[in-house]
Protein backbone atom coordinates (compact mmCIF):
# COMPACT_ATOMS: atom_id res chain seq x y z
CA UNK A 1 0.00 0.00 0.00
CA UNK A 2 1.57 3.10 -0.79
CA UNK A 3 -0.04 6.50 0.88
CA UNK A 4 0.45 9.91 -0.15
CA UNK A 5 0.35 12.97 3.15
CA UNK A 6 -0.38 16.22 1.68
CA UNK A 7 0.74 18.64 4.87
CA UNK A 8 3.87 18.48 6.88
CA UNK A 9 2.59 20.17 9.87
CA UNK A 10 2.53 18.12 13.37
CA UNK A 11 -0.67 15.61 12.23
CA UNK A 12 0.88 15.03 8.66
CA UNK A 13 4.36 14.17 10.00
CA UNK A 14 3.14 12.38 13.08
CA UNK A 15 1.04 9.85 10.72
CA UNK A 16 3.61 9.48 8.01
CA UNK A 17 6.43 8.90 11.40
CA UNK A 18 4.28 6.22 12.66
CA UNK A 19 3.15 4.75 9.26
CA UNK A 20 6.78 4.28 8.25
CA UNK A 21 7.48 2.93 11.81
CA UNK A 22 4.55 0.47 11.05
CA UNK A 23 6.52 -0.78 7.54
CA UNK A 24 4.27 0.95 5.41
CA UNK A 25 5.61 3.19 1.93
CA UNK A 26 4.46 6.88 2.49
CA UNK A 27 5.30 10.11 1.35
CA UNK A 28 4.30 13.83 2.88
CA UNK A 29 4.65 16.80 0.71
CA UNK A 30 4.99 19.93 1.92
CA UNK A 31 5.23 23.50 0.53
CA UNK A 32 8.13 24.80 3.39
CA UNK A 33 11.43 24.63 2.59
CA UNK A 34 12.54 24.24 6.25
CA UNK A 35 10.52 22.36 8.74
CA UNK A 36 12.15 25.07 11.37
CA UNK A 37 9.94 28.01 9.74
CA UNK A 38 6.29 27.58 11.48
CA UNK A 39 4.29 29.43 12.68
CA UNK A 40 2.98 29.32 16.17
CA UNK A 41 5.27 28.56 19.56
CA UNK A 42 4.37 25.92 21.98
CA UNK A 43 2.15 23.37 22.02
CA UNK A 44 0.25 21.33 24.84
CA UNK A 45 0.51 17.43 24.80
CA UNK A 46 -2.05 15.80 27.42
CA UNK A 47 -1.62 12.19 28.23
CA UNK A 48 -3.65 11.05 25.68
CA UNK A 49 -1.73 12.57 22.94
CA UNK A 50 1.72 11.62 24.46
CA UNK A 51 0.19 7.72 24.41
CA UNK A 52 -0.72 8.03 20.78
CA UNK A 53 2.38 9.54 20.07
CA UNK A 54 4.77 6.93 22.07
CA UNK A 55 2.78 4.35 19.67
CA UNK A 56 4.07 6.70 16.42
CA UNK A 57 7.78 7.68 17.39
CA UNK A 58 10.66 5.28 17.99
CA UNK A 59 11.68 5.29 21.88
CA UNK A 60 14.62 7.71 21.30
CA UNK A 61 12.66 10.52 19.71
CA UNK A 62 10.23 10.33 22.48
CA UNK A 63 12.76 10.58 25.02
CA UNK A 64 14.27 13.50 23.16
CA UNK A 65 10.73 15.05 23.07
CA UNK A 66 10.28 14.75 27.10
CA UNK A 67 14.16 16.20 27.56
CA UNK A 68 12.72 19.13 25.68
CA UNK A 69 9.16 19.42 26.92
CA UNK A 70 7.83 21.68 30.26
CA UNK A 71 6.03 19.68 32.67
CA UNK A 72 3.00 21.26 33.82
CA UNK A 73 3.12 19.33 36.92
CA UNK A 74 5.80 21.83 38.16
CA UNK A 75 3.55 24.80 37.58
CA UNK A 76 2.04 27.01 40.21
CA UNK A 77 -2.05 26.76 39.30
CA UNK A 78 -3.05 28.73 36.54
CA UNK A 79 -4.05 32.60 37.66
CA UNK A 80 -6.80 35.16 36.45
CA UNK A 81 -6.55 38.74 36.07
CA UNK A 82 -8.47 41.56 35.02
CA UNK A 83 -7.07 44.11 32.51
CA UNK A 84 -5.68 46.11 35.54
CA UNK A 85 -4.00 43.28 36.41
CA UNK A 86 -5.52 42.60 39.47
CA UNK A 87 -5.63 38.98 40.89
CA UNK A 88 -9.30 37.42 40.43
CA UNK A 89 -8.55 33.68 41.28
CA UNK A 90 -6.41 30.61 40.96
CA UNK A 91 -7.16 27.85 38.80
CA UNK A 92 -6.28 23.66 40.37
CA UNK A 93 -3.58 22.01 41.49
CA UNK A 94 -1.22 21.03 38.83
CA UNK A 95 1.33 18.65 40.39
CA UNK A 96 -0.71 15.15 39.49
CA UNK A 97 -0.99 16.87 36.01
CA UNK A 98 0.71 14.77 32.93
CA UNK A 99 0.65 16.71 30.57
CA UNK A 100 3.32 18.84 29.00
CA UNK A 101 4.76 21.98 27.04
CA UNK A 102 6.91 21.64 24.00
CA UNK A 103 8.07 24.03 21.26
CA UNK A 104 5.98 23.25 17.84
CA UNK A 105 9.33 23.68 16.28
CA UNK A 106 10.85 21.78 18.40
CA UNK A 107 7.80 18.74 17.85
CA UNK A 108 7.99 18.93 14.02
CA UNK A 109 11.54 19.26 13.53
CA UNK A 110 11.64 16.13 15.78
CA UNK A 111 8.77 14.15 14.06
CA UNK A 112 10.78 15.29 10.79
CA UNK A 113 13.72 13.49 12.01
CA UNK A 114 11.63 10.39 12.40
CA UNK A 115 9.82 10.47 8.78
CA UNK A 116 13.25 11.11 7.22
CA UNK A 117 13.60 11.37 3.38
CA UNK A 118 10.14 10.64 3.27
CA UNK A 119 9.55 14.02 3.56
CA UNK A 120 9.28 16.25 0.47
CA UNK A 121 9.58 19.34 1.09
CA UNK A 122 9.19 22.40 -1.05
CA UNK A 123 6.22 20.76 -3.01
CA UNK A 124 3.11 22.63 -3.42
CA UNK A 125 0.52 20.75 -4.08
CA UNK A 126 -2.07 22.73 -6.79
CA UNK A 127 -5.26 19.69 -7.00
CA UNK A 128 -6.35 16.28 -5.86
CA UNK A 129 -8.28 13.67 -7.92
CA UNK A 130 -8.15 10.38 -9.03
CA UNK A 131 -6.99 8.50 -12.15
CA UNK A 132 -8.95 6.85 -14.51
CA UNK A 133 -9.08 3.37 -12.48
CA UNK A 134 -10.02 5.54 -9.28
CA UNK A 135 -6.77 5.74 -7.67
CA UNK A 136 -5.77 8.94 -5.81
CA UNK A 137 -3.32 11.63 -6.81
CA UNK A 138 -1.64 14.59 -6.16
CA UNK A 139 -0.98 17.20 -8.73
CA UNK A 140 1.46 19.99 -8.08
CA UNK A 141 2.81 23.53 -9.25
CA UNK A 142 6.13 21.91 -10.96
CA UNK A 143 6.46 18.02 -11.04
CA UNK A 144 4.44 15.01 -12.52
CA UNK A 145 1.42 14.38 -10.81
CA UNK A 146 1.96 11.00 -8.17
CA UNK A 147 -0.35 8.54 -7.59
CA UNK A 148 -1.35 6.32 -4.89
CA UNK A 149 -3.29 3.58 -2.87
CA UNK A 150 -4.46 6.42 -0.46
CA UNK A 151 -4.19 10.07 0.01
CA UNK A 152 -4.63 12.17 2.87
CA UNK A 153 -4.90 15.44 3.50
CA UNK A 154 -2.74 16.94 6.76
CA UNK A 155 -2.78 20.61 5.37
CA UNK A 156 -4.43 22.44 7.72
CA UNK A 157 -7.68 24.93 8.03
CA UNK A 158 -7.30 26.16 4.46
CA UNK A 159 -7.00 22.36 3.37
CA UNK A 160 -7.48 21.52 -0.47
CA UNK A 161 -8.08 17.96 0.49
CA UNK A 162 -10.80 18.39 2.99
CA UNK A 163 -12.14 21.38 0.55
CA UNK A 164 -12.04 18.87 -2.10
CA UNK A 165 -13.91 16.03 -0.46
CA UNK A 166 -16.65 18.27 1.07
CA UNK A 167 -16.96 20.52 -1.68
CA UNK A 168 -16.43 23.55 -0.18
CA UNK A 169 -14.75 25.04 3.21
CA UNK A 170 -14.40 22.71 5.74
CA UNK A 171 -14.58 25.29 8.61
CA UNK A 172 -15.52 29.73 9.12
CA UNK A 173 -13.45 32.60 11.06
CA UNK A 174 -14.45 32.02 14.74
CA UNK A 175 -14.98 35.84 15.46
CA UNK A 176 -11.42 36.46 17.02
CA UNK A 177 -7.88 37.92 15.75
CA UNK A 178 -5.01 36.35 17.44
CA UNK A 179 -1.74 38.22 18.00
CA UNK A 180 1.10 36.31 19.61
CA UNK A 181 4.89 36.89 20.91
CA UNK A 182 7.83 35.49 23.49
CA UNK A 183 8.82 37.37 26.30
CA UNK A 184 11.75 36.30 28.15
CA UNK A 185 11.02 36.53 31.95
CA UNK A 186 14.91 38.10 31.87
CA UNK A 187 13.53 41.39 30.61
CA UNK A 188 10.79 42.03 32.40
CA UNK A 189 10.39 43.99 35.74
CA UNK A 190 11.05 42.89 38.89
CA UNK A 191 7.65 43.45 39.70
CA UNK A 192 6.26 41.73 36.64
CA UNK A 193 8.38 38.69 37.22
CA UNK A 194 6.95 38.57 40.77
CA UNK A 195 2.91 39.19 39.65
CA UNK A 196 3.30 36.89 36.82
CA UNK A 197 5.44 34.08 38.36
CA UNK A 198 6.63 30.88 37.38
CA UNK A 199 2.61 29.92 36.10
CA UNK A 200 0.36 30.25 33.09
CA UNK A 201 -3.18 32.66 33.30
CA UNK A 202 -5.57 34.70 31.14
CA UNK A 203 -6.26 37.97 31.80
CA UNK A 204 -9.80 39.55 30.59
CA UNK A 205 -11.23 42.52 29.85
CA UNK A 206 -14.33 44.48 28.33
CA UNK A 207 -15.40 44.50 24.76
CA UNK A 208 -14.08 40.77 24.26
CA UNK A 209 -10.53 41.48 24.89
CA UNK A 210 -8.20 38.91 26.26
CA UNK A 211 -4.80 38.54 26.72
CA UNK A 212 -3.20 34.50 27.78
CA UNK A 213 0.21 34.08 29.29
CA UNK A 214 1.88 30.77 28.88
CA UNK A 215 4.87 29.71 30.84
CA UNK A 216 7.37 27.84 29.33
CA UNK A 217 10.59 26.57 31.02
CA UNK A 218 12.18 23.63 28.77
CA UNK A 219 15.23 23.59 31.29
CA UNK A 220 13.95 24.69 34.95
CA UNK A 221 10.77 22.52 34.31
CA UNK A 222 12.65 20.28 32.10
CA UNK A 223 10.20 16.71 32.40
CA UNK A 224 13.74 14.56 31.98
CA UNK A 225 16.63 15.21 33.17
CA UNK A 226 18.32 14.68 30.19
CA UNK A 227 20.11 18.11 29.05
CA UNK A 228 22.20 16.16 26.36
CA UNK A 229 18.83 15.44 24.78
CA UNK A 230 17.70 18.96 24.74
CA UNK A 231 16.72 20.23 21.63
CA UNK A 232 14.41 23.02 22.43
CA UNK A 233 13.93 26.13 20.71
CA UNK A 234 13.01 27.81 24.40
CA UNK A 235 16.68 28.35 26.26
CA UNK A 236 15.14 29.67 29.49
CA UNK A 237 12.13 30.76 31.35
CA UNK A 238 9.44 32.37 28.48
CA UNK A 239 6.42 33.95 28.80
CA UNK A 240 4.47 32.83 25.29
CA UNK A 241 1.11 35.08 25.18
CA UNK A 242 -1.80 35.05 23.17
CA UNK A 243 -3.61 38.49 22.65
CA UNK A 244 -7.28 38.13 21.38
CA UNK A 245 -9.66 40.70 20.07
CA UNK A 246 -13.03 40.24 18.50
CA UNK A 247 -12.74 40.42 14.71
CA UNK A 248 -13.37 43.54 12.73
CA UNK A 249 -12.14 45.88 9.78
CA UNK A 250 -9.93 46.93 12.16
CA UNK A 251 -8.22 44.09 14.05
CA UNK A 252 -8.12 42.23 10.21
CA UNK A 253 -6.16 45.11 9.10
CA UNK A 254 -3.19 44.47 11.92
CA UNK A 255 -3.12 41.41 10.03
CA UNK A 256 -0.66 42.46 7.61
CA UNK A 257 1.96 44.92 10.10
CA UNK A 258 5.26 43.69 10.40
CA UNK A 259 6.31 42.39 13.87
CA UNK A 260 7.61 45.43 15.77
CA UNK A 261 4.82 47.48 14.13
CA UNK A 262 1.87 45.03 15.00
CA UNK A 263 3.44 45.12 18.63
CA UNK A 264 2.86 49.11 19.24
CA UNK A 265 -0.35 48.64 17.27
CA UNK A 266 -2.05 46.00 19.59
CA UNK A 267 -0.61 47.88 22.67
CA UNK A 268 -2.45 50.77 21.46
CA UNK A 269 -5.40 48.99 21.09
CA UNK A 270 -5.37 47.25 24.23
CA UNK A 271 -4.99 51.09 26.06
CA UNK A 272 -7.83 52.64 24.18
CA UNK A 273 -10.29 49.47 26.06
CA UNK A 274 -8.51 50.50 29.45
CA UNK A 275 -5.88 47.92 29.95
CA UNK A 276 -3.38 49.20 32.46
CA UNK A 277 0.89 49.19 31.52
CA UNK A 278 1.49 46.80 34.15
CA UNK A 279 -0.84 44.59 32.05
CA UNK A 280 0.56 44.77 28.71
CA UNK A 281 4.47 44.94 29.95
CA UNK A 282 4.72 41.38 28.34
CA UNK A 283 3.58 42.49 25.32
CA UNK A 284 5.97 45.32 25.64
CA UNK A 285 8.87 43.96 26.12
CA UNK A 286 8.58 40.96 23.85
CA UNK A 287 11.16 40.30 21.35
CA UNK A 288 9.60 42.01 17.94
CA UNK A 289 10.70 39.52 15.50
CA UNK A 290 8.16 37.53 17.02
CA UNK A 291 4.88 39.17 17.56
CA UNK A 292 2.02 37.96 14.61
CA UNK A 293 -1.55 38.21 13.88
CA UNK A 294 -3.56 35.36 12.72
CA UNK A 295 -7.28 34.22 12.80
CA UNK A 296 -8.79 31.90 14.69
CA UNK A 297 -11.20 29.35 12.83
CA UNK A 298 -13.36 26.87 13.51
CA UNK A 299 -15.08 23.64 11.80
CA UNK A 300 -18.57 22.90 13.70
CA UNK A 301 -18.65 21.56 17.12
CA UNK A 302 -20.84 18.73 16.07
CA UNK A 303 -19.52 15.37 15.24
CA UNK A 304 -22.08 14.62 12.49
CA UNK A 305 -20.58 17.74 10.22
CA UNK A 306 -17.28 17.01 10.47
CA UNK A 307 -15.96 14.79 7.30
CA UNK A 308 -19.07 14.82 5.90
CA UNK A 309 -18.23 12.59 2.64
CA UNK A 310 -18.57 9.23 2.42
CA UNK A 311 -15.45 7.00 2.76
CA UNK A 312 -12.91 6.62 0.20
CA UNK A 313 -9.44 6.48 -0.90
CA UNK A 314 -9.02 9.97 -0.24
CA UNK A 315 -9.53 11.42 3.24
CA UNK A 316 -8.02 14.12 6.08
CA UNK A 317 -7.20 15.17 9.63
CA UNK A 318 -6.75 17.19 12.15
CA UNK A 319 -7.18 21.21 11.38
CA UNK A 320 -8.15 19.97 7.81
CA UNK A 321 -11.43 18.26 9.32
CA UNK A 322 -12.04 19.87 12.92
CA UNK A 323 -10.10 23.46 12.58
CA UNK A 324 -10.02 24.02 16.65
CA UNK A 325 -8.94 27.79 18.01
CA UNK A 326 -6.02 27.43 20.24
CA UNK A 327 -8.34 28.53 23.44
CA UNK A 328 -8.20 24.89 24.60
CA UNK A 329 -4.89 24.23 23.83
CA UNK A 330 -5.71 20.46 22.31
CA UNK A 331 -5.85 20.79 18.39
CA UNK A 332 -2.25 19.73 17.79
CA UNK A 333 -3.09 16.77 20.04
CA UNK A 334 -5.97 15.61 18.92
CA UNK A 335 -4.61 15.98 15.29
CA UNK A 336 -1.73 13.29 16.82
CA UNK A 337 -4.51 10.99 18.40
CA UNK A 338 -6.08 11.09 14.90
CA UNK A 339 -3.03 9.70 13.12
CA UNK A 340 -2.39 7.27 15.70
CA UNK A 341 -5.87 6.28 15.21
CA UNK A 342 -5.56 5.64 11.51
CA UNK A 343 -2.07 4.25 11.46
CA UNK A 344 -3.98 1.31 13.92
CA UNK A 345 -6.54 0.70 11.24
CA UNK A 346 -4.65 0.90 8.32
CA UNK A 347 -2.86 -2.54 9.97
CA UNK A 348 -5.63 -4.32 10.15
CA UNK A 349 -5.54 -3.31 6.41
CA UNK A 350 -2.24 -4.75 5.83
CA UNK A 351 -3.03 -7.64 8.11
CA UNK A 352 -5.85 -8.68 5.42
CA UNK A 353 -8.36 -8.42 7.83
CA UNK A 354 -9.85 -5.19 6.99
CA UNK A 355 -11.24 -3.41 3.75
CA UNK A 356 -9.05 0.05 3.19
CA UNK A 357 -12.46 1.86 2.81
CA UNK A 358 -13.84 0.27 5.70
CA UNK A 359 -10.74 1.11 8.02
CA UNK A 360 -11.05 4.38 6.52
CA UNK A 361 -14.73 4.63 7.55
CA UNK A 362 -13.88 3.66 11.01
CA UNK A 363 -11.23 5.97 11.28
CA UNK A 364 -13.11 9.19 10.36
CA UNK A 365 -16.10 8.05 12.73
CA UNK A 366 -13.34 8.20 15.33
CA UNK A 367 -12.21 11.07 14.44
CA UNK A 368 -15.64 13.02 14.26
CA UNK A 369 -16.29 12.40 17.97
CA UNK A 370 -12.67 13.59 19.28
CA UNK A 371 -13.19 16.54 16.87
CA UNK A 372 -16.33 17.09 18.15
CA UNK A 373 -14.80 17.23 22.21
CA UNK A 374 -12.19 19.21 21.61
CA UNK A 375 -14.21 22.15 19.36
CA UNK A 376 -16.64 22.16 22.07
CA UNK A 377 -14.12 22.54 24.52
CA UNK A 378 -12.46 25.69 22.47
CA UNK A 379 -15.61 27.32 21.47
CA UNK A 380 -16.55 27.39 24.72
CA UNK A 381 -13.78 29.61 25.67
CA UNK A 382 -14.28 31.79 22.36
CA UNK A 383 -17.92 33.01 23.19
CA UNK A 384 -17.26 33.66 26.56
CA UNK A 385 -14.14 35.68 25.48
CA UNK A 386 -16.47 37.51 23.06
CA UNK A 387 -19.41 37.68 25.89
CA UNK A 388 -17.23 39.33 28.73
CA UNK A 389 -17.82 42.79 29.70
CA UNK A 390 -17.74 45.51 31.99
CA UNK A 391 -20.83 44.09 34.12
CA UNK A 392 -18.83 41.25 35.44
CA UNK A 393 -17.73 41.67 39.08
CA UNK A 394 -14.64 39.74 40.00
CA UNK A 395 -15.97 36.50 41.47
CA UNK A 396 -18.61 36.26 38.53
CA UNK A 397 -15.92 36.36 36.03
CA UNK A 398 -14.14 33.66 38.03
CA UNK A 399 -17.21 31.48 38.30
CA UNK A 400 -17.68 32.23 34.45
CA UNK A 401 -14.40 31.26 33.23
CA UNK A 402 -14.52 27.78 31.28
CA UNK A 403 -10.59 28.07 31.76
CA UNK A 404 -10.52 28.17 35.86
CA UNK A 405 -13.92 26.92 36.22
CA UNK A 406 -13.54 23.78 34.83
CA UNK A 407 -10.62 22.93 37.17
CA UNK A 408 -13.71 23.15 40.22
CA UNK A 409 -10.43 24.47 42.66
CA UNK A 410 -10.70 28.10 42.71
CA UNK A 411 -9.69 30.46 45.12
CA UNK A 412 -11.38 33.75 45.00
CA UNK A 413 -9.79 36.82 45.92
Amino acid sequence: MRINVVGGGIGGLALAAGLRRNGFDVTVFDRDTDVAATGGYHITLDGRAQSALRELVAPEIFERLLASASALRLREPDALWDRRGRLLGHGRDLSGDVSVDVDRITLRTLLAEAVGADLQLGRTVTAVGRTEDGAPQVMFADGSPVRGDLLVGADGAHSLVARCLAGGPTNAPAGIIGFSGRTSVGDLSSVQRERLGPRSGLAVGPRGAALYIGYLDPAGNAVLDAPGLRAAVTVGPTYIWGAMFPESAATDAMRDAPGGVLQQELLTRFRRVGWSERSLEVIARADPDSVAAFRFNAASTRARDLAPWPAGVITALGDAVHATPPTAGMGAGAAIRDAASLVANLGEVAAGTTALTVAVSRFEADMRLRGSEVLTMAMKTVRWILATDTRFGAGSVVAASPILAAATRIRRH
